[in-house]
């Protein structure tokens, strides 16, 4: 097990400039974007057709001694604006494409989220079973947009040696445990999931309990956690559509590792994720809305750094 970094939030810096701030962080693993909602400030899937480029990239990554654990390429393929969706489409194929280049085996995404009809034009994210046209909906979803476009994408991964890692997110068909298998059970097992737990404690699923569930289908994790805040609950519950920076009135925020759970339930989240087959990279995610992007990522890598130890022979791998 071992500590990485998801870019995003180093936007800002030269793809040289974060690999130097993370080594003194004592991090040299990167989840990279390549577009989509990620962004693609780091890794530019024009490298597919530029051979310099490419050796250029292979290179910056060599010099410091790094190494990536995943591309991202988080989008809504199943968009109903199909310009849209096909923007989108295009991006996860060509970062398939790049990952195989650079020899990485896994590539992140969401599982997007249809209208609900040919004639819509916004997604349309189900979350309960009644009136009845819900579920005509949902089932309209599955069956017509999410299995056809699946299947074929998780075909043409496995075809290029690439496993697709499904980020699970309300307001996308998969969300939880339950639908991420679903997914799997129609697309193959070339398809699992990136393990989130911030998005599950704030839907009141328990992360621990979920890497249970979700045994072996685990491709990467991201390195997130949420804090919930009970004194707000009885307004809204859990599904709060209030912005994120409105932290006062919010039942629930994102928060960088720590600050929503402390250091025991992240030793047994980090126990349970090797107990049950994953023994490889803690993505850190920021999006902790109190604390700055600098200030979250030298907190989380610290705090994520004194749990989990790389691991050598005949050392113990956590504390």
């Amino acid at each position: 097990m071992r500590v990485g970094v998801f870019t995003p939030l180093l936007s800002h810096l030269s793809l040289p400039a974060v690999l130097k701030k993370l080594k003194a962080l004592q991090i040299d693993t990167v989840e990279l974007g390549t577009g989509n909602y990620p962004g693609d400030a780091h890794c530019k899937l024009g490298m597919l057709d530029d051979a310099s480029a490419l050796v250029e990239f292979q290179k910056i990554l060599a010099d410091h001694g790094a190494t990536i654990s995943a591309l991202s390429c988080h989008g809504n393929a199943l968009h109903p604006d199909k310009v849209r969706a096909q923007h989108d489409r295009e991006v996860s194929r060509k970062t398939v494409l790049l990952a195989e280049k650079l020899g990485i085996s896994v590539v992140v995404d969401f599982s997007g989220c249809p209208g609900d009809s040919p004639q819509a034009t916004a997604p349309n994210w189900v979350t309960c079973p009644w009136p009845p046209d819900y579920l005509k909906v949902l089932d309209w979803q599955w069956n017509e947009v999410v299995a056809p476009y699946w299947i074929e994408h998780a075909k043409f991964a496995a075809e290029h040696g690439v496993k697709i890692a499904i980020e699970m997110h309300p307001g996308f068909v998969v969300y939880n445990p339950e639908t991420m298998l679903r997914l799997r059970s129609i697309a193959g097992p070339n398809v699992g999931c990136n393990f989130d737990p911030s998005h599950l404690f704030w839907q009141s699923i328990d992360p621990i309990a979920a890497v249970r569930v979700l045994e072996r289908v685990i491709f990467h994790v991201h390195a997130k956690d949420t804090q919930i805040y009970s004194a707000n609950l009885p307004h809204t519950g859990v599904l709060d559509t209030k912005p994120y920076t409105d932290e006062r009135a919010r039942s629930w925020i994102f928060r960088t590792c720590g600050y929503g759970h402390g250091g025991e339930w992240w030793r047994e989240f980090v126990s349970t994720l090797r107990m049950f087959g994953y023994d490889d990279v803690l993505s850190i995610e920021h999006e902790d809305s109190l604390l700055s992007p600098e200030e979250g990522l030298t907190k989380a890598a610290t705090f994520l750094n004194s749990i989990v130890i790389r691991e050598q022979p005949g050392a113990a791998w956590w504390v």
